[in-house]
């Protein structure tokens, strides 16, 4: 894994080739409360003939700065995204919410900027869901990966409706070795994170996550999977406040193997 960008030949519309660079994009939760699916991110991606970096110089996505109005620092954190990973032949998060961000708002927040709108353009074309990057642009959906168990999965509001993921983790998922998928009703409902929104609504979060929590409940399953972050957390807290004995993992982790980790909430062994 290496910090800087390679010298490519950069082709935005070109098709996935083994050996392009392709830059992390690691996200804020995942930086601070869940390091390990960076590093299953970066174990995927390498396994699908990636060459991996992660800029040095990235930070947030600058999603709660736009969320909250504060259109200023949105766009400075846009500039900065986009300088430190436009060099990369691809882009890839392991969060829709992020890769949402980077691919639909930073082209809006700058389009009026008439060298920056293009350079937004021109990163949003690049820019990727890891699930839907490694089964529709490297075409590989078996890691190799076992786990045994029942799961369902949450489709996050972003990934589904702004990248446009929906079976793609279902098809990397169908290859884990005994590992049974059983879907929850109203999967695509919210969650009740959405960023700042469970901090300016909290009962109603919470009536949404109670919500979502039931209809995981009915299905008997195991362990909840989802490609955000940040509904991971919302639900496996909410989960745990009610007793419920359902891990809830990033699907990174189950993809490439690396399940010894606690699931999220659960406490480390000392």
């Amino acid at each position: 894994m290496t910090s800087q960008p390679g010298t490519a030949q950069l082709n935005p519309q070109g098709p996935f080739k083994a050996g392009a660079n392709v830059a992390l994009f690691v996200t804020c939760l995942v930086d601070l409360f869940r390091p390990s699916v960076g590093f299953a991110a970066v174990k995927l991606l390498e396994e699908a003939g990636c060459r991996v970096s992660v800029p040095d110089a990235q930070t947030c996505c600058g999603q709660p700065a736009y969320n909250s109005g504060d259109r200023k620092t949105a766009v400075d954190i846009a500039k900065q995204t986009i300088a430190a990973f436009e060099a990369f032949d691809f882009v890839v998060a392991p969060s829709g919410s992020c890769g949402g961000m980077i691919k639909h708002h930073y082209p809006q927040l700058l389009a009026e900027d008439a060298v920056w709108g293009p350079r937004a353009e021109g990163l949003a074309a690049r820019t990727y869901e890891l699930t839907q990057f490694l089964a529709e642009q490297c075409g590989k959906t078996d890691f190799g990966a076992r786990l045994s168990g029942n799961c369902t999965y949450h489709d996050s509001c972003s990934s589904l409706r702004e990248m446009k993921v929906k079976a793609a983790p279902r098809d990397l998922l169908k290859q884990v070795a005994g590992l049974t998928l059983t879907e929850m009703e109203e999967t695509d409902a919210c969650c009740g994170f959405g960023g700042t929104f469970c901090i300016k609504f909290p009962d109603v979060s919470n009536s949404m996550a109670a919500r979502k929590v039931a209809t995981i409940d009915a299905t008997g399953a195991d362990l909840l999977l989802a490609g955000d972050l940040g509904c991971l957390m919302n639900l496996a807290g909410k989960m745990k406040r009610d007793g419920s004995r359902v891990q809830v993992r990033h699907v990174a982790e189950v993809l490439a193997g690396m399940t010894d980790e606690p699931a999220i909430g659960e406490e480390r062994n000392s």
